[in-house]
């Protein structure tokens, strides 16, 4: 991969507890993406799409191991020459349930997951979810990146082991309500700017139950200048980064070499 990288978010409306519902948008919205003269390189979704936050009834509709969402993904890569960042969905892993983010390669290869460590109380996940127990960082042709699944950036520490590792990329799917925009929005600024790294959320739309969420879908550059941003509808958020720029910005402030973390 070049240092020119083009990316789609598919900012989703998910319906709650339908997953047949949700992999027929999200296969649809991968092919709309795929289609465009000047296709992504990369293709990102949102938290929790195949059954959003149907916490009820988790244990009967996630997805057993993954493997519904990893034969669908799998294919859908190939068969458009892309990579799929793929969000992440409720995988049912033994008797717990996960939440875990997948990647696959332009040629179908699962390259990489991650589950969810930091379980949000306010939606009770603590309750029906498993936490995952290790750091998500993984290549995309031969560019580190790093994996965060929306409450995780609500912790510092994560994404500076992330950059502390070399990621200049990191992939952020969510379900962000309101109504926290205003979070969301200097959260993933300020990941970006401390790290002098890409950060790259995809955030759903719509409404489950009572809870409304707002998309704002974001890529935010090493500087933390916004490079796109979505609305709040389903739609489809494509921009172009430039992955030197993390290089740049990293050799004009040298923050990584001027830490003096025997103090902190």
């Amino acid at each position: 991969m070049t240092e020119q990288v083009r990316i789609s978010l598919l900012q989703m409306d998910i319906r709650i507890g339908e997953p047949d519902t949700n992999f027929a948008n999200a296969e649809r919205m991968i092919a709309e993406a795929a289609s465009t003269a000047d296709k992504p390189d990369i293709i990102v979704m949102p938290e929790m799409w195949n059954t959003g936050y149907a916490l009820d009834r988790i244990h009967q509709i996630a997805d057993r191991n993954g493997e519904r969402t990893k034969q669908v993904m799998s294919a859908l890569s190939k068969a458009h020459q892309v990579h799929i960042v793929a969000g992440s969905i409720a995988e049912k892993r033994g008797d717990d349930i996960l939440n875990t983010m997948y990647v696959f390669d332009r040629d179908g290869t699962m390259t990489a997951q991650y589950s969810k460590i930091h379980l949000f109380r306010l939606m009770e996940e603590e309750k029906y979810l498993t936490a995952g127990d290790r750091a998500g960082k993984f290549e995309i042709e031969g560019i580190p990146a790093g994996m965060m699944i929306c409450y995780d950036i609500r912790f510092p520490e994560l994404s500076r082991k992330l950059a502390l590792s070399g990621a200049k990329m990191l992939f952020v799917p969510a379900e962000w309500p309101n109504p926290r925009q205003h979070h969301w929005r200097t959260l993933l600024t300020a990941r970006a700017i401390e790290n002098q790294m890409y950060v790259i959320s995809c955030n759903r739309v719509g409404v489950s139950g009572t809870t409304e969420f707002f998309g704002h879908s974001m890529i935010v550059d090493p500087w933390g200048e916004t490079v796109a941003e979505g609305g709040t509808i389903e739609t489809i958020v494509t921009a172009n980064i430039d992955l030197a720029l993390a290089d740049k910005v990293r050799s004009t402030i040298p923050v990584f070499a001027d830490r003096r973390p025997n103090l902190y």
